[in-house]
This record gives C-alpha cells, sequence and structure tokens, in this order.
C-alpha cells in the first residue's frame, strides 16, 4: 500500500431544475468521495478544477479546502461533499486535483479523475440536449 494516496471517487448529475436550456444555461450537481488508501492520515489543503465546455471554453477554479472544509483522512476513512458547476454548452468535463498534506509533513498531490458532465433531455433521458464535443 503506497504511503501516501487518496483515492477519489466522482458522481455528476445534470439539473434540469435548475437549467434555462434557451438561454445556455446548463447547472450540474457532482458528488465527491475522498479515501485515504495510503498509510499515513493525511489533510486535503487545497483543489484545483479545470472545468471545459464542449466550445473548448476551459476555466480553473483554485481554493482552499472542499466546500469549506481541510478534512484529515486516517488511512481507511472517507470525505463525501457536493457541489456544482455551470456551463453554457450542453456538455463539458472536470478534472483536477487535491492539495495535500501527510501528518508526517509530507506533501503529495490526488489526481481528481476526468468526468463527463452532459445535460439529459427529461422528456427523453437517453438523449443528450446537444451535440457531443469533448476538447
Amino acid at each position: 500500500m503506497p504511503k501516501y494516496q487518496f483515492d477519489v471517487e466522482v458522481q455528476p448529475q445534470y439539473l434540469p431544475e435548475h437549467s434555462h436550456v434557451s438561454a445556455h444555461v446548463f447547472r450540474f450537481a457532482y458528488t465527491i468521495t475522498i479515501t485515504n488508501a495510503g498509510d499515513m492520515p493525511a489533510q486535503v489543503i487545497s483543489r484545483h478544477w479545470v472545468i471545459s465546455d464542449s466550445n473548448g471554453h476551459t476555466e480553473e477554479v483554485k481554493g482552499l479546502g472542499v466546500v469549506g472544509q481541510q478534512p484529515l483522512l486516517k488511512p481507511g476513512e472517507s470525505f463525501q461533499y457536493s457541489s456544482g458547476c455551470q456551463l453554457h454548452t450542453p456538455s463539458g468535463t472536470m478534472h483536477g486535483s487535491y492539495f495535500c498534506m501527510a501528518e508526517d509533513g509530507t506533501p503529495f498531490t490526488s489526481t481528481i479523475p476526468l468526468f463527463i458532465l452532459e445535460a439529459q433531455d427529461p422528456s427523453a433521458p437517453e438523449q443528450p440536449l446537444g451535440p457531443r464535443v469533448l476538447h
């Protein structure tokens, strides 16, 4: 088992009730689960997100902690939170990283894997609301 490792799982969700398709406003929620898969207690210090829409517009978001917290996780412990974002196209992607600090003072980075944000037509859940172009 690696000494310093956080595993990150993401569950994205389209929010049609908070979106305005005619105004090109597509809102999404995502739930993140961070699990300490290492053998040393460690803390999430900051986050870095890269959010891209299907037109190629990219936004970077950096900040301390996650949802106002800097969770300290013992080996095997998990922390889960939900947040959201807005795109101007019906599809896009997000990925990023967490800067973390182990209890012994060793810094490390945990990758947030790329995930797809895709608006679905609520009357036809299998159909996206627009063309799917990923950059």
